[in-house]
């Protein structure tokens, strides 16, 4: 068998053998720089390249962190925003939405904003308040009637208002006439009732009481109407056989496990009845010399008023330590100036050492409920101070307002905590 001729070396052969030649001296080259010596421009050129690659990277990630779409409430009216920045404050300035002194901003301002999130905006503003007769002006986030009374510390359903609770707070001067018991003098006896009636007319006709032509008040019936007032009736002279008068109301107490012991509300108020008696008169020489009722007829019927006395155990303070400067010891000079004893200072104590441990920063995430009190929104406590998010004393302030409007005390909120869960 014969062997084939070696072919001949073609151009083209010996061009792959010397590049595959140079290859290897090349990266025997490499690596005789790398282990040797510095490398050379190509290699610093590649590094450099991969150092911008890098600092593209990184800086297309922090503007994608930086950049924010948010849902911002302002005043009620919700709008979709994105804006660059990386705390609220950053992104309201950024979607143009303008916050002063005095405003709520729920997450605060220095929060880191997310993405996705939500912030509320409260414009803060002052108000013209006309409170059983005494003007003031105070300053509030609230948006509606009922939000600003409550702020105000009035007693949820017990007050009269110049407008209903759902509307949208006014220019007008709000005008609030409060729950009030008038002490009534009538037709030999005294009539305890409870109104809220801005006026001494309203009051008594809300109580039962009919005034007869010639009736005399000892106080102007369109005077404003105070708690504690007494007010007595002296009845016209009344001829004939019979007479028209006030029927006292009844009075039931009814246990409440909800009331710390010893407290007392009144559930429904009672009002006067009307009767009129008959009487035999004997007339001598023209003037009647006696008079003996014969018939009593009841024309209106009285309602008895219904009063909830509390029977739940009151916390104690025994034992119970408060720091000097503490957030407590505010809670505990502010609960006494409001003639709070230490009963419901201790009921204070133990609702919010359950609701936040008494910490100024204390947030609920789930619910956006904020502070000491665990205002829900916390920017609610704005309407007390600027300084809602950090100082205690804004936050328990607003906190006892708000407990004296709803429950009258700490320990009737404490019991509604106890009973629902809530407060």
């Amino acid at each position: 068998m014969t062997s084939e001729p070696a072919r001949p070396e073609s151009r083209r052969d010996r061009a792959a053998s010397a590049d595959r030649d140079g290859r290897r001296g090349l990266i025997g080259t490499v690596r005789r720089w790398t282990s040797d010596r510095a490398p050379g421009p190509r290699v610093a050129r590649l590094a450099a390249q991969g150092l911008v690659l890098a600092l593209v990277a990184g800086g297309t990630s922090a503007f994608a962190v930086m950049h924010k779409a948010v849902t911002v409430d302002v005043d009620g009216h919700e709008v979709h925003v994105t804006a660059f920045g990386r705390t609220v404050q950053d992104v309201l300035k950024g979607s143009g939405i303008a916050v002063a002194a005095g405003d709520a901003v729920t997450p605060a301002l220095s929060t880191v904003a997310m993405n996705g999130g939500d912030i509320v905006v409260r414009h803060g503003r002052e108000i013209e308040v006309v409170m059983d007769g005494q003007t003031r002006t105070v300053w509030t986030t609230a948006l509606t009637v009922g939000e600003a009374v409550q702020d105000l510390g009035v007693r949820d359903g017990n007050a009269m208002l110049s407008a209903s609770r759902s509307e949208p707070l006014g220019r007008e001067p709000l005008r609030v006439s409060t729950e009030k018991t008038i002490h009534l003098v009538v037709d030999g006896q005294v009539i305890d009732g409870i109104s809220s009636e801005p006026t001494v007319r309203d009051a008594l006709r809300q109580i039962g009481l009919v005034l007869n032509e010639g009736d005399q008040v000892s106080v102007p019936l369109d005077a404003t109407a105070v708690d504690g007032l007494v007010v007595l009736v002296t009845r016209a002279a009344q001829s004939g056989d019979s007479v028209t008068q006030a029927v006292p109301f009844a009075e039931v107490d009814v246990p409440d496990p909800t009331l710390s012991t010893g407290a007392r509300r009144v559930q429904v108020a009672g009002r006067a009845g009307l009767e009129v008696v008959t009487y035999a008169t004997k007339v001598v020489g023209g003037a009647v010399v006696s008079r003996t009722p014969i018939a009593t007829k009841t024309t209106i019927e009285p309602v008895t008023q219904v009063i909830r006395v509390g029977t739940m155990p009151v916390p104690s303070l025994a034992n119970v330590v408060i720091a000097p400067g503490s957030a407590q010891e505010i809670g505990h000079q502010l609960v006494a100036a409001r003639g709070w004893g230490d009963s419901e200072f201790a009921c204070l104590l133990t609702l919010w050492d359950r609701e936040s441990g008494w910490r100024v920063d204390a947030s609920n995430a789930s619910s956006g409920a904020y502070g000491i009190p665990q205002a829900l929104p916390g920017s609610k406590m704005a309407s007390v101070g600027a300084d809602w998010q950090t100082n205690p004393a804004t936050q328990i302030t607003w906190g006892l307002n708000y407990i004296a409007g709803r429950y009258g005390t700490p320990c009737g909120a404490l019991g509604h905590s106890q009973a629902s869960g809530w407060y």
